[in-house]
């Protein structure tokens, strides 16, 4: 029998194009995993990472404006008065901070779940967010 040599050629190339699709894109994508006191461990990954990257979100935060009741003392240096405490409202105005940062890292706990994203073909892994349910 002699076979078609650009059919082989056709469905050898067709092949290895899906083998070398399914492996770079296995690699990639998000996954959920759970912060431990060492490092990360990923849902779908059966080994603990411990070098791993945290998203650090740099803007500028805007606060509007708000009203705290708290309490407010006032200590005498008299011996018959001690120390006066009354409640009292603090009233904070609109207001920007620029260079802001939020540092998820600084928040995380062993035990907390996490979003992480495969970067780089997969050689590195990227904490998101934290996750909680969405019951409660």
């Amino acid at each position: 029998m002699n076979k078609d040599p650009y059919g082989q050629l056709a469905s050898s190339l067709y092949a290895s194009v899906g083998k070398h699709t399914r492996q770079a894109l296995g690699g990639v994508g998000a996954v959920l995993g759970t912060i431990t006191s060492t490092g990360l461990k990923l849902d779908d990954f059966k080994h603990e990472m411990q070098d791993y990257m945290v998203a650090e979100l740099p803007g500028l935060l805007a606060l509007p404006r708000y009203m705290a009741v708290g309490a407010s003392g006032v200590r005498t240096d008299s011996p018959n008065w001690g120390s006066v405490a009354m409640d009292t409202s603090f009233y904070f105005d609109e207001t920007e901070v620029p260079d802001a940062a939020l540092k998820l890292g600084a928040g995380l706990k062993p035990g907390d779940r996490v979003l992480a994203v495969r970067v780089n073909g997969g050689d590195d892994v990227v904490v998101v967010c934290r996750v909680v349910s969405g019951r409660g």
